[in-house]
């Protein structure tokens, strides 16, 4: 890695400006939608949305240690955050509960809970990101087709008024609009051409990347077809709606702040704690994905991320912004399109907070066909199929969790699928650790004629290594010998050690002699 990679001071981050800023466009098209899109499932303001953004790219990215992590509004804490607003009864006494939310964040990274993350196998950390290009695939198909009634950024199977993840696409192949899957069409031309042919001519064409020239060319036919061009007009769901401020007196009357007074209410405190859970627990899984997919394996100090994430919550909740966490969509749309220090994550959020002020009634002819096939291409560049056949060459250990956790994620949502996951990540850990706590060999007999086995204990020897060393001993025959070896082993848990005491006492009727090496119980079982 290069020197000018690991420093983190002002003139590294300009030393890749030439890859970052494309990149920072690529993003704040990304983020845009996503935003606003969250915080209309969110039951909240839309600029609601933006203000996160603004935040989580510029305060944000500035204060964390992650390179190529991008943060802002999450779609996980739509529904707790549309809960929240509706239980606690206005949405200022909410933004007390984000601004306190922030400050039990930041306290998780002074306390170092930051190494949670690294409890996450490598497994399901890969069937997340596969998981979510899959979801970003499936979720967009829709927007393509020109059919919009799911909101931009839902990562949850189940939809509002029955429908799912898939009957949505049955839903949109019906409601086909010609304008949107001409512009999608043309999207992926774009697209596809840039990337396989253009890019590798030239550098002009590494700097202006090919989405930035999706969104003009999205922006043109888009403006076409409001002429009745083809009569292929867009509805007013079908492209970006970003609130227009006619001066800066009303755009400031965007923000909202927080009604300090309910702050010690319990229930503003026990949503305060909620959010910072399940906002930490993202971001850290988001911090172990994105560091995977750095091309330079740079590693995110994930308690300085904790406490940044908090800064970032309290300041948004000040202003009355949504929760914010680390996010993987615009993180890896970040990776995809080339960024390489955080630069690119806090000049997106200066184009959020420039575009808002001064275009965006531009940024309002937007299609949401356009960034679709954006997405998709992100989707597939985190779901190719060539990693299927890496995992499965890996054995059924990585294979199945990493399956699992694609599956569930698809089928439910992004926590609930990555929990799904662990458990079955954890299920191959204990028998992995039942298999591999001991071996046993034999000898054909001693000098008093006596076969003689010999167990061999490891050198860590847990709880869930109790069934496997019972199911060994009991299969001893009688009149044998049996030499329990405990020379490897720095730690007998507990439960093992007083079954030996009781299986030197059980051999006995079976006429088994046991002998033991290095077996140290503590002293207060030695009467056992």
């Amino acid at each position: 890695m290069s020197t000018d990679t690991q420093r983190s001071g002002p003139l590294s981050l300009l030393a890749h400006l030439n890859r970052d800023l494309p990149a920072s466009i690529v993003v704040f098209f990304v983020a845009l939608p996503l935003c606003l899109g969250i915080a209309l499932a969110s039951g909240a303001p839309l600029f609601s949305g933006v203000i996160a953004g603004i935040i989580g790219g510029i305060v944000v990215g500035l204060a964390s240690g992650s390179q190529l992590g991008v943060s802002g509004p999450a779609a996980g804490l739509a529904v707790i955050v549309l809960a929240a607003i509706s239980n606690l009864g206005s949405y200022e006494a909410f933004l007390a509960a984000v601004v306190l939310a922030g400050v039990f964040q930041f306290l998780l990274g002074q306390f170092k809970a930051g190494f949670i993350a690294y409890f996450v196998p490598s497994s399901v950390i890969k069937g997340m990101l596969t998981g979510i290009g899959l979801l970003i695939i499936l979720k967009q198909i829709p927007h393509a087709f020109g059919y919009d009634a799911d909101f931009e950024g839902d990562e949850a199977f189940e939809e509002a008024g029955g429908h799912n993840t898939f009957s949505d696409i049955l839903q949109a192949w019906d409601l086909l609009t010609p304008g949107a899957i001409l512009i999608a069409a043309v999207s992926f031309a774009i697209l596809i051409f840039w990337d396989v042919y253009l890019s590798k001519k030239h550098r002009v064409f590494q700097v202006l990347q090919g989405p930035i020239v999706v969104v003009l060319t999205g922006i043109a036919l888009n403006w076409a077809f409001m002429h009745e061009w083809l009569d292929f007009k867009l509805a007013a769901d079908q492209i970006v709606s970003l609130p227009v401020a006619s001066s800066l007196g009303d755009f400031a009357s965007f923000f909202t702040h927080p009604d300090f007074s309910q702050m010690a209410q319990p229930l503003v405190i026990k949503t305060a704690l909620v959010m910072a859970i399940v906002a930490s627990l993202e971001t850290l899984l988001c911090v172990e994905a994105t560091d995977k997919l750095d091309p330079h394996k740079r590693v995110t100090p994930t308690n300085r991320e904790l406490k940044a994430q908090g800064l970032g919550n309290v300041l948004s909740g000040l202003i009355g912004g949504l929760p914010i966490t680390q996010v993987i969509v615009r993180s890896s749309a970040n990776i995809t399109f080339g960024a390489h220090t955080k630069m690119s994550a806090i000049l997106h959020g200066f184009w959020l907070l420039l575009s808002a002020i001064t275009i965006a009634s531009l940024l309002n002819m937007i299609p949401l066909a356009s960034l679709a096939t954006i997405l998709i291409m992100v989707g597939y560049k985190l779901a190719k199929p060539s990693l299927f056949k890496q995992m499965y060459a890996l054995g059924w250990e990585q294979f199945v969790p990493f399956v699992v956790t694609i599956a569930a994620i698809v089928l439910t949502d992004l926590l609930t699928g990555i929990g799904l996951g662990l458990v079955v990540a954890i299920f191959f850990t204990l028998h992995h650790s039942y298999r591999n706590s001991h071996y046993i060999k034999q000898t054909r007999s001693n000098e008093e004629g006596r076969e003689v086995y010999h167990l061999v204990l490891a050198e860590e020897v847990s709880f869930f290594n109790k069934a496997s060393i019972l199911e060994v001993l009991a299969s001893i025959p009688r009149n044998s010998k049996v030499v329990i070896d405990c020379t490897n082993s720095k730690s007998i848990a507990y439960d093992v050690v007083e079954f030996i005491q009781d299986y030197q006492q059980q051999a006995k009727l079976k006429n088994i002699e046991v002998e033991t090496i290095q077996f140290n119980p503590p002293k207060f079982m030695l009467g056992h």
